[in-house]
């Protein structure tokens, strides 16, 4: 029964976090849809990764599916951290973008990969392997050619070297500016 319920949570937080995460590159950048839609996938992302680490079924223990997961929440909370703080000053854009469409790159190599395995002649560990080395290419690729269309902080305003980051100050500025 619980995991049923863990499968449940795990596939339909997956789908949905597909949905939002286009919906995140489809829209203008910086508005409120894009923010809302934003903490949309990153609480499914959340749950996804979460309840994939509570999944056991395969090999019963500890897998590589699992550390994937935890590579994937990495990833997510280190693209939510910089923009939620807008830190570190001058770059956070730049790590914002970078890890949110990392996430969403391995979100797709572990749907793909997925698809890929339910194929009848495909041998498991190489339909893995193959397909998601090809999103990750492809993703890749597309990471480097969207990161010229957009102007980042780093680049508008140079950051000084002994500038240190103030966990502290990020998040007493955060909560003045949502007050």
């Amino acid at each position: 029964m619980a995991y049923q319920i863990v499968s449940g949570l795990h596939i339909g937080t997956a789908v949905s976090a597909l949905v939002f995460g286009l919906c995140v590159l489809l829209v203008r950048k910086g508005t409120r849809l894009h923010k809302q839609l934003g903490y949309a996938y990153f609480f499914n992302m959340l749950g996804l990764n979460l309840s994939a680490l509570s999944i056991y079924q395969l090999t019963g223990h500890f897998g590589p599916f699992h550390g994937a997961a935890a590579a994937s929440l990495l990833t997510l909370i280190a693209g939510f951290i910089p923009a939620y703080l807008h830190l570190p000053r001058g770059r956070w854009l730049d790590f914002h973008y970078e890890f949110m469409n990392w996430s969403y790159v391995g979100l797709i190599a572990a749907g793909v990969s997925e698809a890929a395995t339910r194929l009848p002649s495909a041998p498991f560990w190489p339909a893995v392997a193959a397909s998601m080395f090809a999103v990750f290419l492809l993703g890749g690729i597309l990471i480097a050619r969207g990161r010229a269309k957009y102007t980042f902080e780093a680049r508008a305003s140079a950051v000084q070297n002994d500038e240190v980051l103030d966990l502290a100050a990020a998040f007493k500025r955060r909560n003045t500016a949502c007050n």
